[in-house]
């Protein structure tokens, strides 16, 4: 039986019977699994992602969809006719309370600021976690989730599945080689921006159907107001007026941690930035700088540019990666764009991809690898410099499925790709894109000590305190 997780830090949240969350030991994340056995899933989280994904995903692995939970009843109608045999709470607390032994593994596709109370849950309960992207909403749950997922030893992985394709994997192989030189810095170009400054709608009476204080979760209290239920993101407001929650910054971390969750991992990996979370060296600050339209409290800036200076580690040099966002005129991003097709001698032309017009470029001495924004279609340039991706022997498994990967791990195979020991630092690196825009300076960044240097204001701001009755 594996040894219970004690926890550092508790998450409590008072119950409608006024019972606290006690966190137990689960023997069956202990076992061992026979061959052809099927994992029990717990799916939180039934609207959105949820729904047009996971409720076909889960069968299509061959696994058990056990447990049914939304904070919404309505939104449970569909599914429980899908899965009659499946278990409905509204309450994930209650849920682990009352089915703990018939949970192995756990997915959540909530919207993202409720990720981490309920991750941290499921992990110490002795849950295997699957966690849509993206992680977390703040630097500080980011690091909570990594530290324990390996002490709770649990299988985990973050979704952004580009990182599980063959493209993916053989380009990295083969820069990871060496065949594109020395990467000293990357590009990541996106055309979506936020809203700018919006004003909060007046609050509407909440639906006998929803527990608006449990969707509210660790989120500063506010009145309800439908959109807030939406996934719909900033590009969507701009045309229909639909205020979802990846709008606001209580909710969200925006298209930066969103979107960026797909987009960061070829440079990510390319220039290893995760091995400055692990080893602790002179100068291994991270400088941060932006600009931005201008300052939203409240949301998310309509452009915004970022650069991130990386200190030298290992065998990498002194790196930048800079984030293209969104652009204050037409003139502005076609430089940009003409300067970035310059660097790589042809046309950037963006494939296999639902983002229009947004790319990655990673640049090294001898080429450059490219990719669409999910990362799921990734090559060298110039082309004609590579006719022929051979090299390297394989290295890194080929999954074919991101989900069956997780589900591999779960039963003991093989680590998922992104696991929150990378997904971990990623989502830190992207939230501190969302700080810089809160206090428009730069700032330096110390991943070891999750801290930022000589600068209080921001500093605060990487884990900000939960409202009253949640801890983490």
């Amino acid at each position: 039986m594996k040894t219970p997780c004690n926890r550092r830090r508790f998450l409590s949240a008072a119950v409608a019977s006024g019972a606290g969350l006690m966190i137990l030991p689960n023997s069956l994340s202990a076992r061992t699994y026979q061959a052809n056995e099927k994992l029990d899933i717990a799916l939180v989280g039934v609207g959105s992602r949820g729904r047009t994904h996971w409720l076909k995903a889960v069968p299509q692995m061959g696994e058990n969809m056990a447990v049914l939970c939304d904070v919404n009843e309505r939104q449970l109608e569909g599914p429980s006719k899908l899965f009659p045999s499946a278990r409905q709470f509204r309450d994930f607390r209650k849920m682990f309370d009352e089915m703990d032994r018939q949970i192995d593994a756990v997915v959540i596709a909530t919207p993202v600021h409720s990720h981490a109370v309920i991750a941290a849950a499921a992990m110490q309960r002795g849950k295997h976690v699957y966690l849509e992207k993206p992680l977390t909403r703040t630097v500080g749950e980011a690091r909570a989730l990594r530290e324990m997922a390996r002490k709770c030893k649990v299988a985990t992985q973050m979704g952004n599945q580009g990182m599980a394709t063959d493209s993916f994997r053989r380009t990295l192989e083969l820069v990871q080689d060496g065949a594109i030189g020395p990467v000293r810095e990357a590009h990541i170009f996106y055309e979506a921006g936020g809203t700018g400054p919006l004003n909060r709608p007046q609050g509407q009476p909440v639906p006998d159907t929803l527990d608006w204080d449990l969707w509210i979760g660790p989120a500063p209290t506010r009145p309800f107001y439908p959109d807030y239920l939406l996934c719909q993101w900033p590009w969507t407001e701009k045309e229909t007026g639909v205020l979802g929650w990846p709008n606001w910054r209580d909710f969200s971390g925006g298209f930066l941690s969103g979107a960026g969750a797909h987009a960061i991992n070829l440079a990510f990996k390319a220039l290893d930035v995760q091995s400055l979370w692990e080893d602790a060296g002179e100068n291994r600050t991270i400088r941060v700088t932006t600009e931005i339209s201008q300052r939203c409290p409240e949301t998310f800036p309509r452009y915004q540019f970022l650069h991130f200076n990386i200190p030298a580690h290992g065998t990498i040099p002194e790196s930048q990666v800079h984030w293209h966002q969104a652009f204050e005129s037409n003139a502005e991003r076609r430089a940009v764009l003409e300067r970035l097709e310059k660097l790589a001698g042809q046309p950037l032309v963006n494939k296999g991809s639902w983002v229009p017009n947004s790319f990655v470029l990673v640049i090294g001495e001898k080429g450059m690898a490219f990719a669409n924004f999910h990362n799921s279609k990734c090559t060298l340039l110039p082309e004609k410099s590579f006719p022929d991706a051979g090299g390297p022997p394989q290295k890194l498994p080929r999954s074919g499925s991101h989900e069956r990967e997780w589900a591999a791990a779960c039963k003991g195979g093989p680590r998922a790709i992104s696991n929150f020991d990378y997904s971990g630092p990623a989502s830190e690196f992207l939230s501190l894109g969302n700080i810089a825009s809160l206090v428009d300076r730069p700032f330096e960044y110390d991943p070891i000590a999750m801290k930022i240097v000589g600068d209080d204001e921001a500093d605060g701001l990487l884990n900000p305190p939960y409202r009253e009755g949640w801890i983490l």
